[in-house]
């Protein structure tokens, strides 16, 4: 039942019945409806403030787990800052100690060009693209700094073989040669002494009395001992090791058999006239790689700079007819 209102009318001083407006009903009613809409916003502001929605949530979740990896990521950097900083100190080591150099390679401009386009690329991705490149690029230089620290290793050792590559790299004359007069003819195009036709000579030819002794000019392993009929006669090819080779032709009597061991200075046979000779002589070869290259270039370790000179112009001024 609806409650009733009155009051005193000091018009008529009578009691009377209260009657609101329609006007001002409609002025209530919306009044609660904005106080309403006032409250629930400030609600729903809170509630959004406050607590999370379910995208805020997976949002939330995303971020944590990118910063995660991006805290694994820079641990790893860290690591590789410090190896590259270990391979810096051995390359000034190693570099510069030794070779007493320290070269700016022209790709190095190159590089910084290609690093302003790693920038570019980086700033058009986004935080989850960016975060999986990052990821690429550390395992790649994780695999490259590996690869580098293996060079570096055997750096190390060919370092620590120095003295054993000294002294395989043939380095003294194969005869005595104490007054520098026994190059007979050097390297180079010489006529052939039989047909009189110009021909490549692969070596020098040391005229020697027949049974004077050879000497192995550097450490190594006798590759071959045997005959050549027309061709070197009696001869001895040692393998030194790092790509070098020597052959000694023309002998009188071998000293060495193939697989034997020798050192530098050691008899390995004399000089004689077999095969396609025309005189006793020691036709001698260096091969590097494979390949013959001049051996008075390999003469210094028993020669001083003027003895050397002096024995670089006897080659070069040498008899142009070779000796086989």
């Amino acid at each position: 039942m609806k409650k009733i209102k009155y009051y005193y009318n000091t018009n008529t001083l009578r009691y009377e019945k209260l009657v609101t407006p329609f006007r001002v009903k409609l002025l209530r009613f919306f009044g609660f409806i904005a106080a309403a809409l006032v409250t629930a916003l400030v609600l729903v502001s809170i509630a959004f403030r406050f607590i999370p929605s379910p995208e805020a949530k997976i949002a939330r979740a995303q971020y944590q787990s990118m910063k995660e990896n991006y805290d694994v990521l820079n641990n790893k950097v860290q690591t590789l800052l410090q190896q590259m900083s270990s391979l810096e100190n051995r390359d000034n080591e190693v570099y510069r100690s030794i070779f007493e150099a320290n070269p700016l390679p022209d790709s190095a401009r190159a590089k910084l060009i290609e690093q302003k386009k790693e920038v570019e690329k980086i700033e058009a991705m986004n935080d989850e693209k960016l975060g999986n490149e990052l990821a690429k690029t550390l395992n790649n230089l994780s695999a490259r700094f590996s690869y580098q620290m293996d060079s570096y290793n055997e750096i190390e050792k060919l370092i620590k073989n120095q003295d054993d590559k000294l002294a395989s790299i043939p380095a003294i004359q194969p005869v005595s040669n104490r007054h520098l007069d026994r190059i007979a003819s050097g390297y180079g195009m010489r006529i052939d002494p039989i047909y009189g036709t110009p021909k490549m000579h692969k070596g020098l030819d040391f005229t020697s009395p027949q049974g004077t002794p050879i000497y192995a000019t550097g450490n190594g392993v006798v590759k071959l001992a045997g005959y050549m009929e027309g061709g070197y006669g009696y001869h001895v090819i040692i393998k030194h090791g790092y790509g070098y080779e020597t052959l000694y032709g023309h002998m009188l009597r071998m000293k060495v058999r193939p697989g034997q061991k020798v050192k530098r200075g050691e008899l390995i046979g004399y000089v004689g006239s077999t095969g396609k000779s025309t005189g006793p002589h020691v036709h001698y070869e260096v091969h590097v790689n494979g390949n013959e290259v001049d051996p008075v270039y390999f003469f210094y370790n028993d020669l001083t700079p003027q003895e050397f000179d002096l024995l670089l112009k006897k080659a070069a001024t040498g008899s142009a007819k070779s000796l086989d």
